[in-house]
């Protein structure tokens, strides 16, 4: 694996915190239409076997300040729960956002084949902090917030592509 620069991934974390952000309010605005509570809009699923928006808005704002601070060797911020209300998600995001923007490049440097164990459940693989970055944790990150988004289409909520990049380029 060819070396990156880990704190690039500062900012784009970031940005997908402020598309989660904004997702949420496109679809409490469409639920509070519909007279849908928040409490029942954060439990739509895609599907029944699958996890409810708001375990998706948990993995995106606890991945986005948990991973950096492990690539970066630096103590791993607690995760936020999923049972918060839509206030407690949005106050999460920016406390996220907040955390995020206090990294500074050189806590990254020379941190990308440092290496990093984590229990994933039935292994708990030792990779270098750049691989655990850029394949697992980015992957997971995207994933969780592309279910957010898959989540509102299905329930007929108007977002569209550009609605991804709400966030920032």
């Amino acid at each position: 694996m060819s070396n990156v620069c880990l704190f690039t991934f500062v900012d784009l974390y970031s940005k997908g915190l402020g598309t989660l952000d904004h997702l949420l309010t496109k679809g409490a605005e469409f639920a509070a239409a519909k007279g849908v509570s928040e409490a029942d809009m954060l439990q739509w699923r895609l599907i029944d076997d699958m996890n409810p928006l708001a375990f998706q808005a948990m993995v995106v704002i606890n991945f986005a300040q948990q991973w950096p601070a492990r690539a970066a060797g630096l103590p791993v911020p607690e995760g936020i729960a999923d049972n918060l209300d839509l206030a407690g998600f949005k106050a999460a995001i920016a406390e996220a956002k907040a955390w995020l923007a206090g990294l500074k490049g050189e806590q990254f440097e020379g941190r990308d084949a440092a290496p990093i164990t984590f229990n994933l459940g039935q292994f708990e693989p030792t990779l270098p902090a750049g691989q655990w970055l850029t394949g697992f944790s980015t992957t997971n990150f995207y994933f969780h917030l592309s279910m957010a988004y898959a989540i509102m289409r299905n329930r007929g909520v108007q977002i569209g592509k550009p609605d991804l990049f709400a966030g920032g380029l």
